[in-house]
Formats: C-alpha cells, structure tokens, sequence
C-alpha cells in the first residue's frame, strides 16, 4: 500500500497510508483541498491542493470528496450590514426569557 508523505505544523513531516488521507474539491470554486489526521498528535490538518497533487493522490487511491458552496453564498444581500450594536441589542434579547418564548412560540418563519 502506498504511503503518504505530508508535514504537520505542530510535528513537521510525518507519514500515513492513503486510507488516513482525504481530498476535497468544491464544485462551485474548483478549489481544492487535502486533509489528514496528523498520526503524532492526533490533529486535523487541511492543506490547499493544485490540480498536479490532487492527480497525484488520486492516482495512489486517496478518498474524493466533492462539495459545494451553500446557496446562501450566491444569494444578494440587499439590506445593511449588521453592525456591532445590532449584535450587541440581539445579545440581550436572548437574555431576555420572555423574548425568547415569545419569537420561540412563534414556530419557524415561513
């Protein structure tokens, strides 16, 4: 089985099979990404990928998984911008117990 070579930020080089790899390829962006879980310290790393390194580990048998951006990225924004005393009065709505029930009660909006 092939072995993967990638560098970790907190143990630098470290190697895996290409079972603990995965690529990622948006389909709205056609950017795409690598990820693995470091076998030294047992965190997640993402690094970007070009087209060559993706070929590459597909090629060695590394998983693809496809995705897309959500809809609400495509969506126009009209309105204006929320601004900190926007976050900060909504802040103390949900503090507010009474509030809560009320637009909870309301069920979701249609």
């Amino acid at each position: 089985m092939a072995t993967v070579r990638a560098n970790c930020a907190e143990c630098g080089d470290v190697e895996m099979s290409i079972r603990q790899v995965q690529v990622e390829v948006c389909d709205s962006t056609d950017v795409s990404t690598y990820s693995f879980l470091c076998p030294k310290c047992r965190l997640r790393v993402s690094k970007p990928a070009t087209a060559h390194v993706v070929q590459t580990l597909v090629a060695a048998g590394v998983e693809v998984v496809y995705w897309e951006l959500p809809a609400e990225m495509w969506e126009q924004k009209d309105g204006p911008a929320i601004t900190h005393d926007d976050l900060l009065a909504f802040h103390y709505q949900l503090d507010d117990d009474a509030w809560l029930q009320r637009n909870l009660s309301r069920g979701p909006a249609a």
